[in-house]
């Protein structure tokens, strides 16, 4: 799932190569993807496209009047074309859910976005304001705003009995963070990831503040300038613990472990994180005894 570096990297990329060209046409290939209907998506064509923004995980690609906002959810992507072609494309045919394609003065452009999988979560929404929609509304404060300090994340934890790994993916608490960059994140802290949020002292509160900004900052510099299609791989070269399982420590060399769950699952060390304890690997995870 693309998360707040990657989208970021998306957003940096998109807004310089479509910023001031005008929507030629849109294509909807499944409806399932689109959530809104007033204004309707072909009242994007003929507009001038004036910047694209982020918001947590959702990008909006802002026009004169209307914004074409999607969510990447779990396995959608981007796919970027400086030779898009007009081909008419079958409702819900292969991976391609939606098809933009643009007109700059130096040229055409484009992109699909695709999804992955029998799965699909990537949602599109056409707005006239991206507060209007309702992932976005809803959003906590982005670890990179100014009013984001150790101060507001310790209030943020005080009030909450939460898992800190669960907390951190929350959406509505903090923007931007999912099931990679939490791993990341505590095992840069040397947090469990089972350890309740207002549990922590305001020592480890600190540490780990400077360790989402440590770990989101380093993948927001990998990510600056990579073109879509090397994003992914961007984000897999620098990954310590997500998606290592079994897989030596970079830190320490303790063997890096799992936790499974329904539809995901959490990576960790037990030697950085949880004092050499193991995490049972069960829905209702308890430390094992």
């Amino acid at each position: 799932m693309p998360e707040l570096p990657e989208v970021a990297g998306l957003a940096e990329f998109l807004d310089k190569h479509l910023q001031g060209t005008s929507v030629t046409k849109v294509q909807i290939v499944s409806f399932a993807v689109l959530k809104t209907a007033d204004p309707p998506f072909n009242a994007l064509e003929g507009r001038t496209v004036t910047g694209v923004r982020r918001f947590g995980k959702f990008l909006s690609i802002d026009t004169d009047g209307i914004s074409l906002v999607f969510h990447l959810a779990r396995a959608g992507w981007v796919r970027f074309t400086d030779s898009p072609t007009d081909a008419q494309l079958r409702m819900g045919k292969g991976h391609i859910a939606a098809r933009f394609t643009f007109e700059g003065s130096d040229g055409p452009r484009g992109f699909d976005l695709t999804e992955a999988g029998t799965k699909k979560s990537l949602a599109v929404y056409v707005v006239r304001d991206p507060q209007d929609v309702p992932g976005i509304a809803t959003l906590g404060p982005d670890p990179f705003t100014e009013a984001f300090d150790a101060d507001m994340l310790a209030e943020i934890l005080a009030g909450s009995s939460q898992q800190i790994k669960g907390l951190l993916r929350s959406q509505s608490v903090i923007a931007g963070i999912g099931n990679a960059y939490s791993d990341e994140i505590l095992h840069a802290a040397r947090i469990s990831p089972f350890a309740t949020a207002k549990s922590l002292d305001r020592g480890t509160v600190q540490v780990l503040y400077d360790s989402i900004h440590s770990v989101l900052g380093t993948a927001l510099a990998e990510a600056r300038g990579k073109p879509p299609k090397d994003l992914k791989d961007v984000k897999r070269s620098h990954m310590r613990v997500h998606a290592r399982t079994g897989l030596p420590c970079p830190v320490c060399g303790d063997t890096v472990r799992e936790v499974s769950f329904a539809d995901t699952a959490l990576q960790y060390c037990a030697t950085c994180q949880t004092k050499g304890k193991i995490l049972a690997d069960r829905r209702t995870s308890k430390f094992l005894k």
